[in-house]
């Protein structure tokens, strides 16, 4: 990695999220000349707001201006905090030149020894591919750092070796299409594109910029690196000029039949996980070791309880028409299917097909029942409930022995909960306290 000195740099950072608190810290032990804006400072954390105060470190509350960010030379923002948005309130340099956006993955990976990346993005399925190929290394023995969009920012990996901590044999990161548009010298030596489809467009322009920032994984590679691609995406590699040997997956593999993850596309996760962890010496008998240990992901198909021959499984990470198409096909047994919530967009009436194959009835809770009622009644049977408690009680009545209750909502959770997370431990709790009800 070549030398970045940050010394005496006026940075700002843009948002006090854990990626934002982790870049700051990052910046001042890096001796930065670092600010914080913070639409919300009276939010932050208490022990974070001291540690502001006790370094002196200037905090601008409210919605950021221009005035903000004079003087500064590198902004750092929050991974929703859009460059479109940020970038026209920079001020213009002498030179005719602005402030240089850059994301906070991009910050740390210019502080790293040398450890090779492992990159992961899509549409959908990156955190449990990321989180299969950590295991996979693992069980080749590898100390492994997993991080970035999943949870962990990468800051926090180089703060840690800052403090002594064991260097990670591989960094393995899933990234975002918001970390990566602001992304100019990553270089994985493994790259892993899952899919692409219609997704976030309230942050990017159009599709072509959606596409191009997912693309901007494989622009720093070399012949020496890897590429791994679905198939459906073979016109990209010649197109964006990519130079890494590419890869592509296999339509319909199941690499890895002992498993507990639920559906298809989940196999074609692990052979992308297994394709990007073999080229670090992983071998097919350690990841399928790996894949039978494997515990599935909270809220992406995690089986919750079997209850009277009725599995119940919990599908709140599912946000979009696109992911319920996944998670339908999914399954081979009959589901009555729980949706609702703050609607997205996406085509309801499209779904028609795969509701007559799969679903025998719909349980409708919450908001946007005006979206899917009167698309889907002709085809399955639908009702309505305006709680998720009293929905899931429609839904075990109308459950026989054999069927799925699958939770897989097709919107945002932001009509009842505070986030997918929230609503799917609420779908957990009430599921579990009817097995413990259970004659």
């Amino acid at each position: 990695m070549a030398s970045f000195s940050l010394e005496h740099l006026p940075v700002a950072v843009v948002g006090a999220g854990r990626s934002g608190r982790a870049a700051l810290r990052l910046l001042h032990e890096e001796g930065a000349s670092v600010r914080l804006l913070e639409k919300s400072p009276e939010n932050m954390p208490e022990d974070f707001s001291a540690w502001l105060s006790e370094r002196h470190i200037p905090v601008f509350g409210g919605e950021h201006v221009p005035a903000y960010f004079e003087g500064v030379e590198l902004v750092i923002p929050s991974p929703a905090a859009a460059k479109a948005v940020i970038e026209p309130l920079l001020p213009l340099r002498a030179d005719g030149t602005k402030a240089e956006i850059m994301a906070e993955t991009e910050l740390a990976w210019r502080l790293l020894e040398g450890e090779p990346v492992v990159g992961v993005t899509g549409t959908s399925g990156k955190t449990t591919t990321t989180s299969i190929i950590s295991a996979m290394l693992k069980a080749h023995g590898l100390c492994v750092f997993t991080g970035g969009n999943i949870g962990v920012p990468l800051s926090e990996y180089v703060l840690a070796r800052r403090r002594g901590e064991k260097k990670a044999d591989v960094i393995v990161l899933e990234l975002s299409s918001f970390q990566l548009q602001t992304c100019s010298t990553l270089r994985p030596r493994v790259g892993v594109l899952l899919n692409i489809s219609e997704n976030h467009l309230d942050f990017h322009k159009d599709m072509e910029e959606y596409t191009e920032a997912k693309m901007r994984l494989f622009v720093r590679q070399t012949e020496e690196d890897t590429a791994i691609l679905s198939p459906t995406l073979r016109h990209l590699p010649e197109k964006f000029g990519m130079k890494a040997r590419v890869l592509f997956l296999t339509p319909g593999a199941r690499p890895f039949p002992e498993t507990r993850l639920i559906g298809a596309h989940n196999q074609s996760n692990a052979e992308a996980a297994f394709l990007a962890a073999s080229a670090f010496g992983v071998t097919k008998e350690e990841a399928a070791r790996a894949m039978r240990e494997f515990t599935p992901i909270a809220h992406r198909l995690e089986h919750v309880a079997d209850i009277a021959g009725v599995q119940y499984v919990n599908d709140s990470k599912c946000t979009t028409i696109e992911a319920l198409k996944v998670a339908l096909c999914a399954f081979e047994r009959p589901v009555i299917l729980l949706a609702g919530g703050k609607f997205k967009g996406g085509d309801v009436e499209g779904m028609k097909p795969l509701l007559a194959k799969h679903v025998r009835a719909v349980v409708l809770y919450g908001a946007s029942r005006e979206h899917f009622e009167p698309a889907w009644k002709d085809t399955v049977p639908v009702t309505w409930d305006e709680t998720m408690d009293e929905a899931l009680a429609r839904a075990r009545s109308l459950a026989r022995e054999g069927d799925a209750v699958l939770l897989a909502p097709a919107t945002s959770s932001y009509d009842q909960y505070r986030n997918y997370m929230e609503r799917g431990g609420h779908f957990r709790t009430l599921v579990l306290k009817m097995k413990e009800e259970r004659p």
